[in-house]
């Protein structure tokens, strides 16, 4: 059905032609999945490193798989050697989990020339992709983020939790610490993107009570 992607046997020692063929196509269609989630991000500063992982990550999974082959000893060994690599990093969004998969799993269908395989599911994780992001179950224009208000009262947190609620604000309250004759309120809170909120940090700062009131951002460029 798709001459352009005929399903080939896995070669133990495939061509030149063979290996840059495959290559470019792992490429192409990473590059896609990666578009999309750039198109489908929704946080205040997009990644570019994550955009390269997602770009290059089906080249390296497909490196792995043509070398691997259809030979046990190999994949044990690769096995072996991957093993001794420890990531670090920390992936908070589950959905940058799913297209960094959907990355290497192109890259993997391709190394074993599952050519049909690779271009289907790519399409149609990247179509449903979209799909859901023009739908009502979509994070588009929102952030989350962290209130942190230091008070002297329990008067001026009621207040605080009133200008919340006046400005349409959804929020629950994360943690609160006593310390002396001070309280410390720390809320999780759900911001439209993008908006300007300076006049309600201004408004709880004016509240008689509070001392410090902080807004942090929980995407960041050490966190995927």
């Amino acid at each position: 059905m798709f001459e352009l992607f005929p399903d080939q046997p896995v070669y133990d020692y495939p061509t030149l032609i063979n290996v840059a063929y495959s290559l470019i196509w792992a490429f192409a269609l990473s590059s896609i999945i990666a578009i999309t989630h750039r198109i489908t991000y929704t946080g205040p500063e997009y990644p570019k490193h994550l955009f390269q992982s997602l770009a290059l990550g089906s080249i390296v999974a497909a490196m792995v798989m043509m070398a691997i082959g259809d030979s046990l000893a190999r994949g044990l060994g690769a096995f072996g050697a991957l093993a001794m690599i420890r990531f670090r990093t920390r992936i908070q969004d589950p959905k940058n989990i799913l297209f960094i998969f959907a990355s290497l799993s192109s890259g993997l269908a391709v190394g074993v020339y599952g050519y049909t395989i690779a271009f289907a599911g790519t399409l149609l994780f990247c179509g449903m992709a979209l799909v859901l992001h023009y739908t009502n179950f979509t994070t588009r224009g929102e952030i989350k983020a962290e209130l942190n208000v230091r008070l002297s009262n329990v008067i001026a947190r009621k207040e605080v939790l009133r200008y919340l609620e006046e400005y349409g604000i959804r929020f629950h309250e994360k943690s609160t610490s006593l310390r002396q004759d001070r309280m410390n309120c720390n809320y999780a809170i759900t911001l439209s993107y993008p908006s300007n909120y300076h006049p309600l940090l201004e408004k709880i700062k004016g509240i008689e009570g509070v001392e410090r009131v902080t807004i942090s951002y929980n995407e960041t460029m050490e966190e995927i």
